[in-house]
């Protein structure tokens, strides 16, 4: 594999498996909030993450010892309003700046499975950009986000509200591969 493309997805194992952590944390805070269904938010997008994280692994598993991985993390917890906050910006960095990047440098060096996993998480950031947004307008309010079953794709973790539909958009995965957070 190029370097430049081997050090975007040891850039972007990083910052999924960062991103994974911080929002099991944020859950928990919402919890401390009474704030159930922005918790069970959280939980899924650090599920999809988790997703994220193992494909862009998969692409790099023959590498051997130690490497820096340059991501970009939010920093400084506190409330929910806060943590949501953190959450746009950090999703908002991903669509803007790392995931289209990655991709066209991907894309010139021909490293097909890189180009994928980075296809794959760009398509769902969006998506929980938009739900990181709705759950901070409720939370803003004063109130709980109204969601329905939250959907992610097993396999590249692709998120929705919502029933899971009989084939991921994104990698054309059986509906019997997505995990239900209800």
């Amino acid at each position: 594999m190029k370097k430049m493309t081997e050090q975007h997805l040891i850039n972007a194992f990083g910052g999924e498996s960062q991103a994974h952590m911080r929002y099991l944390h944020f859950a928990d805070q919402a919890d401390k909030e009474n704030l159930p269904n922005t918790a069970r938010l959280f939980r899924a997008i650090s599920h999809a993450e988790y997703v994220h994280a193992g494909d862009h692994y998969r692409e790099i598993n023959y590498l051997e010892g130690g490497f820096v991985a340059n991501s970009m993390a939010a920093f400084g917890p506190g409330d929910t309003k806060k943590n949501l906050k953190l959450a746009i910006m950090g999703e908002n960095f991903e669509i803007t700046e790392m995931y289209p990047v990655y991709i066209e440098v991907a894309k010139f060096q021909g490293e097909k499975g890189a180009e994928r996993t980075f296809a794959w998480a760009y398509g769902t950031e969006k998506m929980h950009k938009q739900l990181f947004e709705k759950a901070k307008e409720a939370v803003d309010n004063d109130s709980d986000v109204e969601l329905g079953p939250i959907q992610v794709c097993k396999i590249c973790g692709y998120t929705l509200e919502g029933d899971a539909p009989d084939k991921c958009p994104l990698c054309a995965a059986k509906k019997e591969d997505f995990v239900a957070f209800q």
